[in-house]
Protein backbone atom coordinates (compact mmCIF):
# COMPACT_ATOMS: atom_id res chain seq x y z
CA UNK A 1 0.00 0.00 0.00
CA UNK A 2 1.14 3.37 -1.10
CA UNK A 3 2.07 6.49 1.19
CA UNK A 4 -1.00 8.00 -0.32
CA UNK A 5 -3.11 4.87 0.24
CA UNK A 6 -2.32 4.85 3.80
CA UNK A 7 -3.12 8.74 3.92
CA UNK A 8 -6.68 8.32 3.07
CA UNK A 9 -7.34 4.95 5.16
CA UNK A 10 -5.72 6.97 7.89
CA UNK A 11 -7.98 10.03 7.11
CA UNK A 12 -11.82 7.76 6.11
CA UNK A 13 -11.35 6.16 9.75
CA UNK A 14 -10.61 9.11 11.51
CA UNK A 15 -13.55 10.83 9.93
CA UNK A 16 -15.48 7.29 10.71
CA UNK A 17 -14.89 7.42 14.46
CA UNK A 18 -15.94 11.81 14.44
CA UNK A 19 -19.41 9.91 13.03
CA UNK A 20 -19.69 7.37 15.33
CA UNK A 21 -18.35 9.63 18.50
CA UNK A 22 -20.90 12.88 17.07
CA UNK A 23 -23.89 9.68 17.07
CA UNK A 24 -22.36 8.97 20.53
CA UNK A 25 -22.80 12.33 22.22
CA UNK A 26 -26.10 13.27 20.49
CA UNK A 27 -27.66 9.78 22.29
CA UNK A 28 -26.55 10.69 25.55
CA UNK A 29 -27.17 14.12 25.56
CA UNK A 30 -30.82 12.94 24.41
CA UNK A 31 -30.66 10.60 27.69
CA UNK A 32 -29.71 13.22 30.06
CA UNK A 33 -32.39 15.58 28.28
CA UNK A 34 -34.71 12.96 28.82
CA UNK A 35 -33.58 12.20 32.15
CA UNK A 36 -33.85 16.13 33.52
CA UNK A 37 -37.48 16.13 31.53
CA UNK A 38 -38.83 13.01 33.61
CA UNK A 39 -37.45 14.54 37.01
CA UNK A 40 -39.01 18.01 36.08
CA UNK A 41 -42.52 15.90 35.40
CA UNK A 42 -42.07 13.84 38.51
CA UNK A 43 -41.77 17.45 39.96
CA UNK A 44 -44.62 19.30 38.59
CA UNK A 45 -46.61 16.42 39.44
CA UNK A 46 -46.04 16.26 42.80
CA UNK A 47 -46.19 20.13 43.55
CA UNK A 48 -49.51 19.92 41.83
CA UNK A 49 -50.79 16.76 43.58
CA UNK A 50 -49.47 18.29 46.39
CA UNK A 51 -51.51 21.38 46.71
CA UNK A 52 -54.72 19.22 45.30
CA UNK A 53 -54.18 16.86 48.46
CA UNK A 54 -53.89 19.76 50.68
CA UNK A 55 -57.21 21.36 49.92
CA UNK A 56 -59.06 17.69 50.11
CA UNK A 57 -57.12 16.93 53.80
CA UNK A 58 -59.88 16.72 56.41
CA UNK A 59 -58.49 18.22 59.94
CA UNK A 60 -59.15 15.83 63.30
CA UNK A 61 -58.57 15.99 67.11
CA UNK A 62 -57.85 18.81 68.76
CA UNK A 63 -54.28 20.59 69.25
CA UNK A 64 -52.21 21.60 72.10
CA UNK A 65 -49.44 23.65 72.61
CA UNK A 66 -46.34 22.09 73.56
CA UNK A 67 -42.70 23.41 73.47
CA UNK A 68 -43.99 26.71 70.96
CA UNK A 69 -45.61 24.14 68.60
CA UNK A 70 -48.65 22.69 68.02
CA UNK A 71 -49.35 18.91 68.62
CA UNK A 72 -52.54 17.00 67.10
CA UNK A 73 -54.00 14.73 70.05
CA UNK A 74 -57.19 12.68 69.54
CA UNK A 75 -60.03 11.36 72.27
CA UNK A 76 -62.59 8.95 72.03
CA UNK A 77 -64.81 7.25 74.21
CA UNK A 78 -65.39 8.18 77.66
CA UNK A 79 -64.81 5.29 79.83
CA UNK A 80 -63.51 5.49 83.58
CA UNK A 81 -59.79 4.32 82.77
CA UNK A 82 -57.97 6.26 79.96
CA UNK A 83 -55.45 4.31 77.55
CA UNK A 84 -52.67 6.80 75.55
CA UNK A 85 -51.79 5.08 72.55
CA UNK A 86 -47.99 6.30 70.81
CA UNK A 87 -47.23 5.08 67.38
CA UNK A 88 -44.78 3.49 65.52
CA UNK A 89 -41.78 5.11 63.56
CA UNK A 90 -43.12 6.60 60.21
CA UNK A 91 -47.11 6.10 61.18
CA UNK A 92 -48.25 8.74 59.29
CA UNK A 93 -51.74 9.43 60.78
CA UNK A 94 -51.49 7.94 64.18
CA UNK A 95 -55.20 8.51 64.71
CA UNK A 96 -56.66 6.89 61.75
CA UNK A 97 -53.93 3.86 61.49
CA UNK A 98 -55.30 3.47 65.03
CA UNK A 99 -58.72 3.54 64.28
CA UNK A 100 -59.77 -0.18 64.69
CA UNK A 101 -58.07 -0.51 67.57
CA UNK A 102 -60.11 2.75 69.12
CA UNK A 103 -63.50 1.30 67.76
CA UNK A 104 -62.95 -1.57 70.15
CA UNK A 105 -61.59 -0.17 72.90
CA UNK A 106 -63.47 3.19 72.70
CA UNK A 107 -66.74 1.68 73.91
CA UNK A 108 -65.17 0.64 77.52
CA UNK A 109 -62.00 3.33 78.17
CA UNK A 110 -61.55 6.92 77.16
CA UNK A 111 -58.68 6.51 74.23
CA UNK A 112 -56.21 9.25 73.48
CA UNK A 113 -54.26 8.74 70.54
CA UNK A 114 -51.08 11.34 70.13
CA UNK A 115 -49.39 12.73 67.29
CA UNK A 116 -45.76 13.41 68.21
CA UNK A 117 -44.19 16.56 66.37
CA UNK A 118 -43.79 15.39 62.53
CA UNK A 119 -46.68 12.58 62.49
CA UNK A 120 -50.27 13.06 61.17
CA UNK A 121 -51.00 16.69 61.80
CA UNK A 122 -48.65 17.64 64.27
CA UNK A 123 -46.28 20.28 64.00
CA UNK A 124 -42.56 19.47 62.47
CA UNK A 125 -39.59 20.65 65.09
CA UNK A 126 -35.84 20.97 65.14
CA UNK A 127 -35.53 20.29 68.20
CA UNK A 128 -32.99 17.03 68.49
CA UNK A 129 -35.39 13.57 68.39
CA UNK A 130 -34.03 12.47 71.84
CA UNK A 131 -36.27 9.95 74.08
CA UNK A 132 -35.75 12.47 76.79
CA UNK A 133 -37.12 15.07 74.55
CA UNK A 134 -40.21 13.11 72.61
CA UNK A 135 -41.22 11.68 76.26
CA UNK A 136 -41.42 15.08 77.78
CA UNK A 137 -43.44 16.63 75.09
CA UNK A 138 -45.85 13.90 74.86
CA UNK A 139 -46.39 14.28 78.53
CA UNK A 140 -46.16 18.05 78.64
CA UNK A 141 -49.58 17.53 75.79
CA UNK A 142 -51.03 15.21 78.49
CA UNK A 143 -50.47 17.44 81.26
CA UNK A 144 -52.24 20.27 79.15
CA UNK A 145 -55.09 18.39 79.12
CA UNK A 146 -55.45 17.21 82.50
CA UNK A 147 -54.95 13.55 81.68
CA UNK A 148 -52.72 12.38 84.65
CA UNK A 149 -53.58 8.66 85.37
CA UNK A 150 -53.85 6.35 82.36
CA UNK A 151 -52.66 2.70 80.73
CA UNK A 152 -49.59 3.05 77.98
CA UNK A 153 -49.91 1.51 74.79
CA UNK A 154 -46.93 1.61 72.45
CA UNK A 155 -46.64 0.64 69.19
CA UNK A 156 -42.95 -0.60 67.79
CA UNK A 157 -40.52 2.74 68.55
CA UNK A 158 -42.93 3.35 71.01
CA UNK A 159 -41.86 0.80 73.01
CA UNK A 160 -38.36 2.22 73.50
CA UNK A 161 -39.47 5.73 74.23
CA UNK A 162 -42.26 4.05 76.91
CA UNK A 163 -39.41 2.12 78.49
CA UNK A 164 -37.86 5.97 79.99
CA UNK A 165 -41.52 7.19 80.28
CA UNK A 166 -42.79 4.39 82.82
CA UNK A 167 -40.19 5.37 84.50
CA UNK A 168 -39.97 9.14 84.63
CA UNK A 169 -43.82 9.23 85.19
CA UNK A 170 -44.16 5.43 87.10
CA UNK A 171 -46.86 7.54 89.79
CA UNK A 172 -49.44 8.40 85.95
CA UNK A 173 -48.64 4.89 84.30
CA UNK A 174 -50.74 2.29 85.58
CA UNK A 175 -50.17 -0.52 83.25
CA UNK A 176 -47.82 -0.57 79.54
CA UNK A 177 -48.93 -2.53 76.42
CA UNK A 178 -46.51 -3.40 73.38
CA UNK A 179 -47.95 -3.90 70.11
CA UNK A 180 -45.22 -5.75 68.90
CA UNK A 181 -43.42 -2.88 70.61
CA UNK A 182 -39.19 -2.58 69.63
CA UNK A 183 -36.67 -4.29 72.80
CA UNK A 184 -33.62 -1.93 73.46
CA UNK A 185 -31.55 -5.43 72.82
CA UNK A 186 -32.18 -5.93 69.03
CA UNK A 187 -30.98 -2.02 68.05
CA UNK A 188 -31.75 -0.46 64.25
CA UNK A 189 -28.66 0.29 62.42
CA UNK A 190 -26.74 3.46 63.03
CA UNK A 191 -27.94 6.45 60.82
CA UNK A 192 -26.28 9.44 60.18
CA UNK A 193 -27.54 12.79 58.16
CA UNK A 194 -24.77 11.84 55.00
CA UNK A 195 -27.38 9.06 54.71
CA UNK A 196 -30.64 10.80 55.09
CA UNK A 197 -29.32 14.00 53.09
CA UNK A 198 -30.07 11.63 49.35
CA UNK A 199 -33.45 10.54 50.83
CA UNK A 200 -34.49 14.53 50.91
CA UNK A 201 -33.56 14.89 47.55
CA UNK A 202 -35.52 11.63 46.80
CA UNK A 203 -38.26 13.48 48.57
CA UNK A 204 -37.90 17.08 47.60
CA UNK A 205 -37.67 16.01 43.68
CA UNK A 206 -41.37 13.93 44.15
CA UNK A 207 -40.01 10.62 44.08
CA UNK A 208 -41.37 9.33 47.03
CA UNK A 209 -44.86 9.88 45.70
CA UNK A 210 -43.78 7.39 42.68
CA UNK A 211 -42.30 4.88 45.28
CA UNK A 212 -45.87 5.17 47.08
CA UNK A 213 -47.23 4.48 43.51
CA UNK A 214 -45.36 1.35 42.68
CA UNK A 215 -46.24 -0.02 46.16
CA UNK A 216 -48.79 -1.82 47.37
CA UNK A 217 -51.56 -0.89 49.45
CA UNK A 218 -50.60 -0.99 53.33
CA UNK A 219 -54.11 -0.66 54.26
CA UNK A 220 -55.54 -3.16 51.06
CA UNK A 221 -58.37 -5.62 52.55
CA UNK A 222 -58.04 -4.41 56.34
CA UNK A 223 -60.86 -2.82 58.24
CA UNK A 224 -61.41 0.40 57.21
CA UNK A 225 -64.02 2.60 55.21
CA UNK A 226 -62.68 4.17 51.87
CA UNK A 227 -62.43 7.52 52.81
CA UNK A 228 -60.51 7.08 56.08
CA UNK A 229 -58.24 5.07 53.38
CA UNK A 230 -58.28 8.30 51.02
CA UNK A 231 -57.67 10.35 54.55
CA UNK A 232 -54.91 8.22 55.40
CA UNK A 233 -53.19 8.01 51.87
CA UNK A 234 -52.99 11.62 51.35
CA UNK A 235 -50.94 11.99 54.88
CA UNK A 236 -48.47 9.23 53.68
CA UNK A 237 -47.62 11.30 51.00
CA UNK A 238 -47.64 14.53 53.16
CA UNK A 239 -45.49 13.21 55.93
CA UNK A 240 -43.04 10.33 54.21
CA UNK A 241 -39.61 11.46 54.40
CA UNK A 242 -40.16 14.51 56.45
CA UNK A 243 -37.59 16.15 58.35
CA UNK A 244 -38.83 15.77 61.57
CA UNK A 245 -39.25 11.89 61.27
CA UNK A 246 -35.43 11.32 59.31
CA UNK A 247 -34.11 13.47 62.57
CA UNK A 248 -35.63 10.81 64.77
CA UNK A 249 -34.30 8.00 62.42
CA UNK A 250 -30.57 9.66 63.29
CA UNK A 251 -31.32 9.38 66.86
CA UNK A 252 -32.42 6.03 67.09
CA UNK A 253 -29.48 4.14 67.38
CA UNK A 254 -28.30 5.95 70.54
CA UNK A 255 -32.04 6.29 71.95
CA UNK A 256 -32.08 2.12 71.40
CA UNK A 257 -28.08 2.60 73.44
CA UNK A 258 -30.03 4.62 76.45
CA UNK A 259 -32.75 2.02 76.85
CA UNK A 260 -30.39 -1.01 77.05
CA UNK A 261 -29.76 0.71 80.92
CA UNK A 262 -33.52 0.78 81.71
CA UNK A 263 -36.44 -2.25 82.34
CA UNK A 264 -40.00 -1.97 83.40
CA UNK A 265 -40.44 -1.27 87.22
CA UNK A 266 -41.20 -4.55 88.54
CA UNK A 267 -44.68 -3.91 89.77
CA UNK A 268 -45.96 -2.18 86.74
CA UNK A 269 -48.45 -4.37 85.00
CA UNK A 270 -47.03 -5.32 81.14
CA UNK A 271 -48.67 -7.09 78.39
CA UNK A 272 -46.82 -7.81 75.23
CA UNK A 273 -48.91 -8.34 72.06
CA UNK A 274 -46.35 -9.71 69.39
CA UNK A 275 -46.16 -11.31 65.93
CA UNK A 276 -45.39 -15.35 66.45
CA UNK A 277 -42.95 -15.17 63.64
CA UNK A 278 -40.65 -12.18 63.34
CA UNK A 279 -38.63 -12.16 59.25
CA UNK A 280 -35.87 -10.70 60.56
CA UNK A 281 -34.71 -12.39 63.54
CA UNK A 282 -35.71 -15.91 65.79
CA UNK A 283 -34.85 -13.91 69.16
CA UNK A 284 -37.85 -11.51 68.83
CA UNK A 285 -40.01 -13.41 71.23
CA UNK A 286 -37.25 -14.17 73.97
CA UNK A 287 -35.89 -10.62 74.49
CA UNK A 288 -39.87 -9.37 74.86
CA UNK A 289 -39.82 -12.37 77.45
CA UNK A 290 -36.81 -11.48 79.17
CA UNK A 291 -38.20 -7.60 79.28
CA UNK A 292 -40.85 -9.34 81.38
CA UNK A 293 -39.54 -11.80 83.84
CA UNK A 294 -39.64 -9.98 87.12
CA UNK A 295 -42.31 -8.18 86.66
CA UNK A 296 -45.18 -9.27 89.07
CA UNK A 297 -47.78 -8.92 86.57
CA UNK A 298 -46.22 -9.91 83.14
CA UNK A 299 -47.49 -11.84 80.05
CA UNK A 300 -47.16 -12.08 76.46
CA UNK A 301 -49.90 -13.11 73.76
CA UNK A 302 -48.32 -14.24 70.29
CA UNK A 303 -50.19 -13.48 67.18
CA UNK A 304 -50.43 -14.62 63.90
CA UNK A 305 -49.48 -11.42 62.38
CA UNK A 306 -47.36 -8.59 61.00
CA UNK A 307 -45.57 -6.14 62.27
CA UNK A 308 -49.17 -4.09 62.59
CA UNK A 309 -51.01 -6.56 64.04
CA UNK A 310 -53.28 -3.71 65.57
CA UNK A 311 -54.52 -3.35 62.08
CA UNK A 312 -55.78 -6.79 61.21
CA UNK A 313 -56.37 -8.46 64.86
CA UNK A 314 -58.20 -5.23 66.63
CA UNK A 315 -60.90 -7.27 68.30
CA UNK A 316 -58.79 -10.12 69.73
CA UNK A 317 -56.26 -7.53 70.83
CA UNK A 318 -59.28 -5.45 72.71
CA UNK A 319 -60.52 -8.40 74.02
CA UNK A 320 -57.13 -10.17 75.81
CA UNK A 321 -56.50 -6.56 77.02
CA UNK A 322 -59.48 -6.09 78.73
CA UNK A 323 -59.61 -9.99 80.29
CA UNK A 324 -55.64 -8.89 81.38
CA UNK A 325 -56.79 -5.72 83.01
CA UNK A 326 -59.98 -7.12 84.48
CA UNK A 327 -57.46 -9.72 86.36
CA UNK A 328 -54.65 -7.29 87.63
CA UNK A 329 -57.93 -5.06 89.43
Amino acid sequence: MCVKQKREKKKWNGTKWKKVLNILLKVLGAIVVAFLLFVAAVYTVNKISSHSEKKRLEPYGQHVSVDGKQMNVTIQGKGDETIVILPGFGTASPALDFKPLISELSPYYKVVVVEPFGYGLSDQTEKERSTANIVSEIHEALQSLHIDRYILMGHSISGIYSLDYVNKYANEVRAFVGLDSSVPSLSEQKIDSSDTQPIKWFRDLGFARVQLKLSADPYDELPYDEQTKEQLNILIRKNMYNTTQLNEAESMYSNFKTAEKQTFPPNLPVLFFVQANHPGTDQWIPEHEKLIKDSVHGEMVLLEANHYLYRSHSKEIAEKFMNFMGRIQ
